[in-house]
């Protein structure tokens, strides 16, 4: 292998080829070389991406034609010196930017969070002395030390170790600290597998060791997620894109409308041109849906607050809407489907197989045997007590939770020695230690010596090097019989294949006390107890919501870096689809784009993945038009996160690289939380929908309603003023009672709708087209009939105005149900949503009719009691009307379907 390739994959040289070919030695650099050599590389940082001033991310909110348009129409109606217009219109403009200004999400913070997890200093030997010195001078060559509690300073390969373990969840997904040792892996080794490294950022938990550093600053694997990060282009969400495709067909249509009606009044009807732009400036303005932007925003802000309610942070306000469109939802394992808690599943012993019930270190559970609690015999005893005596683990109570200080394994140990009856304070007394040998990398095993009621040698460690130093075996009396080794060899495997860590246990007792212990007392004629299987069990609740999101046409796809045994059980126990086994990220390399495009919609269970394999699953499924949610807790998290239609991270335990690189945080890391906010985001849509059918056709019967009298060279039934009252007023106030409608039944229960589905449907737009005409009839309706009462222009105004709002009111009962009908008791009742937002129009209105000044604003006039019930008379017809199309359309649906 060339000096290019041995630096490019360190993992796969010796320590020593690696020292010579940094040029170091067992002294460290010199003060010299590492000078020399800082200059060369760099200091060991992450660079600064470029961040976009608060300026220009300002300017970015009015990148936008629906705001364009309406900045242009302010413009217009300035220089024509209608400043009521201009004031409206701008007045809509700044609320729009500044919401969009002050919700945007700033993904560049996700990159900056990634080089604050760098370690602040380093142990170092230069000039063969040891130094501390900050972590950003040190050097390729130099050599690190590392002792518990420090966090790795660089990528680091490891020369020396004595019981090395490094927690590498954050680049791994690994929910147990990592076995290192010193020897040369294979070049395609997953980064989990790469014992003979230690990673920048990643966090010493026990030993000590010594490595020589080979990578800095951006390129260590740290470094190159955050590269990773930078690159990754975070798409447009299906609302933005669906808002884009709207605001370009809306804008197009009143732009080409006001085209015709120009050239119409102009060319044909002869009409004065100021006159006439006048006119087509309050038509433009009368077609545009001032206040769609606004309620939308307050209508995905109220779906942010309740998901805050239930555990769920959005960061960006589109991500809500974006739940209730995803097909596939791709998910960490561990602490998202699983509890990041060991326990003990299983015990072997030579005759018998037992099942180990609860969840992670609570203190409730019970051994069984074939469904049927045991009681605990003697060799149960001897397991339970070795568990508990062999171990360096403590478990606490810490804010209501139960946790453990030291490794998660030996904390399930403790736990699993209480279920079988050991009262670790008594036991402690009875048999306190006198000796011990710790946990290597080398010999795979611990032991201790305990003395007291009995001398004893309690050993604990991996199965294939306690087999080999025991003779015999312990059966259920306490006695012992010769081991057989192909029995355990077997039970062993099989454990491993569920996905289960095998520790064994074993033990001798001694005629006298025993103060001292060196590796040869354990070496041989060992009385072997049993295995224990050990796993980070799946949620109770976590299976549950997968199954909800199953019936509700979304897959789960479980995406880990632990082992493929480990992460095809966890999938098998909460109900993933699987081939053989998980896919794993060395296959996942050999498959190309459109391979891997087809394997991701046969199996939902991959392992052993890299921050690419991530981002190549997530790109690959969006390929495939599905809308794709990726959760996430560790840095490497941090790519797929932000490439996914909605990122979400794990707050308890998340990194804070993945926190900003999501669009939603899970304050419980719980999976089932996702399920309640995908039943929200659904909802969310509905009502997005809800508003738009509900403000397009106001606006389409302003807007004829102005065309018609163009056409037919008739009075303006109303003004271009009146119109924006009735716009950002009492549109808007009605409109935002629908953002708190409830969700309707079988939410859950009916598929996604598609990614491109636009939210201008074929029976959307039969509905604006239907109501956009009854409006206009009703507004002209009441204009013509007033003139012919002999009322003025004025009154005629205000009465065509008001039966305007009354239609809205009526119809905003309709509009609410998208099944069933509205004339019901619960119908009429409302919400208190309806009732508070008809109560603010009603007000409005009366001010607008009755205050003097606003009669002078508006070009409006008092009415009289009568006149006011031949108003409302107008809104009652229209929703009877609405009614009766809903009904024969699709026929009578019983009201329980609905929603209230």
């Amino acid at each position: 292998m060339s000096d290019h390739s041995l630096l490019k994959h360190p993992h796969t040289g010796s320590p020593e080829a690696i020292t010579e070919l940094l040029e170091s030695s067992a002294d460290g650099l010199t003060s010299a070389q590492a000078k020399q050599r800082l200059a060369s590389h760099g200091p060991n940082q992450l660079p600064e991406p470029p961040v976009p001033s608060a300026f220009r991310r300002f300017l970015a909110q009015f990148n936008n034609l629906l705001i364009m348009v309406l900045v242009a129409a302010a413009l217009i109606t300035a220089l024509l010196g209608h400043w009521l217009d201009t004031a409206v219109i701008l007045a809509v403009v700044v609320v729009n930017t500044v919401l969009g200004f002050v919700q945007e999400g700033k993904a560049e913070k996700a990159i900056a969070s990634i080089r604050n997890m760098l370690a602040p200093q380093a142990n170092v030997l230069r000039d063969g002395q040891r130094e501390k010195l900050p972590a950003e001078q040190l050097v390729p060559g130099d050599l690190v030390l590392l002792e518990a509690g420090d966090k790795v300073p660089a990528d680091l390969r490891l020369l020396q170790v004595s019981s090395l373990e490094i927690q590498e969840s954050l680049l791994t997904g690994e929910s147990v600290p990592v076995s290192k040792q010193t020897k040369a892996v294979a070049i395609d080794a997953p980064l989990g597998d790469r014992s003979g490294m230690a990673f920048s950022g990643t966090l010493v938990t026990s030993g000590q060791g010594r490595g020589i550093v080979v990578s800095t600053g951006a390129a260590t694997e740290l470094g190159r997620i955050g590269h990773l990060l930078t690159d990754v282009q975070q798409i447009s969400t299906p609302l933005l894109r669906q808002i884009s495709q709207l605001s370009k067909w809306l804008t197009g249509f009143i732009f080409a409308m006001a085209l015709s009606v120009l050239a119409f009044g102009y060319l044909l009807r002869g009409m004065p041109f100021d006159e006439l732009f006048v006119i087509v400036v309050g038509l433009s303005v009368a077609a545009i849906p001032e206040g769609l932007p606004a309620v939308l925003t307050v209508t995905l802000a109220i779906g942010v607050q309740a998901m805050a309610r239930r555990n769920a942070v959005v960061r960006r306000l589109p991500a809500i809407e974006t739940l209730g469109a995803l097909s596939v939802i791709c998910t960490d394992k561990t602490g998202t489907l699983t509890r990041n808690e060991m326990m003990v599943a299983s015990v072997v012993f030579a005759d018998q197989n037992l099942k180990v019930s609860g969840e992670g270190y609570e203190p409730a559970g019970e051994i069984t045997a074939q469904g049927h609690p045991v009681a605990p015999d003697r060799r149960l005893q001897w397991l339970a007590k070795a568990a508990a005596l062999c171990n360096d683990s403590e478990l606490v109570m810490q804010e209501g939770q139960w946790q453990v200080l030291g490794d998660p394994m030996e904390g399930a140990l403790l736990r699993f020695s209480g279920k079988a009856g050991i009262d670790l304070a008594k036991l402690q007394q009875s048999l306190p230690r006198q000796a011990q040998i710790p946990f290597d990398a080398r010999h795979r095993y611990m032991v201790t010596a305990h003395s007291g009621e009995v001398d004893v040698l309690l050993v604990k460690g991996a199965p294939e090097s306690l087999l080999e130093m025991c003779s015999t075996q312990m059966l259920a009396d306490g006695g012992t019989a010769p081991i057989e080794l192909d029995y355990w060899h077997r039970e062993a495997q099989e454990i491993a294949a569920q996905g289960q860590r095998v520790l064994a246990f074993a033990i001798r007792t001694s005629s006298t006390p025993i103060t001292e212990l060196d590796h040869q007392d354990v070496a041989s004629e060992l009385v072997f107890i049993g295995f224990t299987g050990l796993i980070d069990p799946p949620r109770s609740e976590a299976i549950e919501a997968v199954q909800e999101c199953q019936r509700a046409g979304i897959e789960v796809k479980m995406i880990t870096g632990d082992h493929a045994g480990t992460a095809a059980a966890i999938g098998r126990q909460i109900g993933l689809r699987l081939t053989e086994t998980a896919l794993t990220g060395q296959q996942i390399d050999e498959m190309s784009d459109e391979q891997l495009s087809q394997a991701v919609l046969s199996t939902d269970v991959f392992a052993r993945t890299s921050p690419e394999h991530k981002l190549r699953l997530v790109t690959a499924l969006q390929a495939q038009n599905k809308v794709v949610a990726m959760t996430g807790d560790g840095v490497n998290d941090s790519p797929a996160l932000k490439r996914a239609d909605v990122g979400i991270a794990m707050g308890r335990n998340g990194s804070e690289a993945a926190k900003e690189a999501a669009e939603l945080v899970l304050l419980d890391d719980n999976f089932a939380s996702i399920a309640v906010a995908i039943r929200k985001g659904r909802t969310v849509y509905d009502n997005l929908r809800k508003v738009i059918s509900f403000l397009l056709p106001i606006n389409g019967g302003e807007s004829l309603s102005l065309i018609i009298a163009i056409l037919f060279a008739l009075t303006l039934p109303i003004t271009a003023a009146q119109i924006l009252w009735v716009n950002m007023v009492s549109s808007v106030a009605l409109a935002l009672a629908l953002a708190f409608e409830k969700s309707e039944s079988a939410v859950m229960q009916r598929p996604p709708r598609p990614a491109a589905q636009a939210l201008l449907s074929a029976e959307l737009l039969w509905r604006i087209l239907l109501v956009t005409t009854l409006f206009t009839l009703g507004v002209f309706g009441q204009f013509i009939l007033t003139q012919q009462q002999g009322s003025s222009l004025e009154v005629s105004r205000t009465m065509a105005v008001n039966t305007l709002v009354a239609m809205e009111v009526f119809y905003l009962f309709s509009v609410r149900y998208s099944y069933g009908t509205s004339i019901t008791l619960r119908g009429v009742m409302g919400t208190p949503a309806v009732l508070w937002s008809i109560g603010a129009v009603t007000v409005f209105q009366l001010l607008f009719t009755y205050v003097p000044w606003m009669n002078l604003a508006f070009g409006t006039a008092a009415l009289s009691a009568p006149q006011l019930l031949q108003v409302a008379v107008f809104g009652v017809l229209v929703m009877l009307l609405i009614e009766l199309e809903k009904w024969l359309r699709s026929g009578l649906i019983s009201p329980s379907r609905a929603s209230c």
